[in-house]
């Protein structure tokens, strides 16, 4: 193969590969694209001329369609590449809008619950034309996916986040907490538990929060083995679990509800913070309004860490 010969490669060639391996089906593929199946049948066939492989395994009648490995791998490239010009449609579409328009942010729960609501409020008064649509998640990872494909304009995420086309700001640092029962005895002493004893209680923690998976490989290569019981993604099932005397909670300080009156928040030894930031993609221009969200999301989580270190200072004494 000619290296000259693979300027012949377009966008849409590589359009119709991802279409034809997401949809499985020449049809859907061309109902997706807006295309004739024709005509994304004659894209694939150009692309597999260009590159000198056979893509796509073509079984005929009803079967599926199934790329080759040799497409597999392909698809690799032609999603980034892909998703670089959706990232670029969208950076033009937000230069269009200026101080008008939408930004979609990507948040999970105890963010939109102790963050959210401030900095929503302190946006909307200095950008009242500018809506925020949201999009929540329990997975940081799927919603750095839309970042990078362009769909959306930040996410909250857990530090650090995976390799990628990312610029990242931290935000805050949430302490890592053990909530148990009003009438447990660890609630009536002062001095805070070791990993030791915590790892011999029956636990309830997340199930897709990260920094929950990075504590309890601490406690592993401390020769500890934590017991847990029972996984949520919801906070307040968690703590009504706890309040109910199904277990302790080792969970971050932001998802606890420090009013409830059936549990008491402990601190933990030896148990590093969590680090919650806000990512968007490096490459994609950002609006006057876009780096005015950022910052107001540093001012508002700065102030909600000082309250949850007051917080917990006067739980102490």
């Amino acid at each position: 193969m000619r290296p000259d010969g693979w300027l012949g490669v377009e966008l849409r060639h590589l359009a119709a590969l991802q279409a034809v391996a997401e949809e499985a089906s020449f049809g859907r593929a061309a109902e997706r694209l807006g295309y004739t199946q024709s005509a994304v049948s004659q894209q694939i066939q150009a692309l597999e001329r260009i590159v000198g492989q056979r893509l796509v395994e073509r079984p005929g009648g009803p079967r599926r369609v199934s790329l080759t490995e040799a497409g597999e791998l392909l698809l690799r490239h032609a999603a980034g590449i892909v998703a670089h010009l959706q990232a670029a449609q969208a950076d033009m579409a937000a230069f269009a809008e200026g101080s008008a328009g939408t930004l979609r942010v990507g948040t999970y729960q105890s963010v939109g619950a102790r963050v959210l609501p401030q900095l929503l409020r302190a946006f909307s008064d200095t950008w009242p034309n500018v809506a925020v649509h949201l999009t929540e998640s329990a997975d940081d990872g799927g919603l750095l996916h839309l970042v990078e494909r362009g769909e959306l304009d930040f996410s909250f995420v857990m530090l650090p986040v995976e390799d990628g086309p990312f610029e990242t700001v931290e935000l805050m640092r949430d302490p890592h907490v053990l909530v148990v029962p009003s009438d447990s005895p660890f609630a009536r002493r002062a001095k805070p538990p070791s990993l030791r004893e915590v790892a011999g209680m029956p636990l309830i923690g997340n199930r897709q929060c990260r920094s929950i998976h990075h504590v309890e490989t601490r406690f592993r290569d401390a020769g500890l083995e934590p017991r847990i019981v029972f996984r949520s993604d919801d906070n307040g099932t968690i703590q009504g679990l706890v309040a109910a005397g199904v277990g302790a909670a080792l969970v971050p300080l932001l998802t606890v509800d420090t009013s409830h009156d059936d549990t008491v928040v402990l601190g933990l030894a030896d148990v590093p913070p969590r680090r919650i930031g806000i990512a968007w993609h490096g490459d994609r221009y950002r609006s006057p309004a876009a780096r005015a969200f950022v910052e107001l999301a540093r001012e508002v989580c700065a102030r909600v860490e000082a309250e949850q270190a007051g917080g917990t200072a006067a739980a102490a004494a």
